[in-house]
Order: structure tokens, then sequence, then C-alpha cells
């Protein structure tokens, strides 16, 4: 289960649309790439990586680098511990 500040962390993290953006697009992906995303949003490869560095460090996205690429997925355990804590408030 995740602390108070875990779960602030989560939350705080998910407090920029863009973010929110890309874990909704991760959770219809699957995995994706960063260079993937990228091309999706009208941003920069830094300024992506930069929100998808908040989201890996808030839990929320796990990263798994294979080769010159890192492969991004939404930690769906996280996610539904999430949905339940605020489903309990």
């Amino acid at each position: 289960m995740m602390t108070i500040d875990q779960l602030a962390k989560a939350f705080k993290a998910l407090g920029h649309p863009t973010r929110i953006k890309i874990v909704e697009h991760l959770i219809q992906i699957n995995t994706c790439v960063c260079g993937e995303i990228v091309d999706i949003f009208p941003y920069s490869q830094s300024t992506i990586s930069q929100h998808l560095k908040l989201l890996k460090e808030s839990g929320i996205v796990c990263g798994e680098i294979e080769g010159p690429k890192t492969y991004f997925c939404v930690d769906k355990a996280v996610l539904n511990q999430i949905k339940t804590y605020v489903k309990n408030l």
C-alpha cells in the first residue's frame, strides 16, 4: 500500500495536463518508446523526457532500457492504489 507521501507525489505528478495525456496514452498502448511519445505531442524531446522522469519518480510509470531505447509503461498496481484511495475518500 502506498504511503501518504507516495500518494501526494503521484497526485503532484498527475497535476499537469501533458502528464495526464502521457499516462492515458501509455494505458491505451501498453508500452511506448520516448521518441514515439515525442511524435504525438507538440513538445521537444527534453520536455517529454522531463515529464516522463517525474512520472517515473512518482511510480506511476516504469521505464526499461533496451539497447539505445527506453520503453515506458504504466504501473497498473500503482494506478489501482490511487484509484482505491480516491474511491475511499
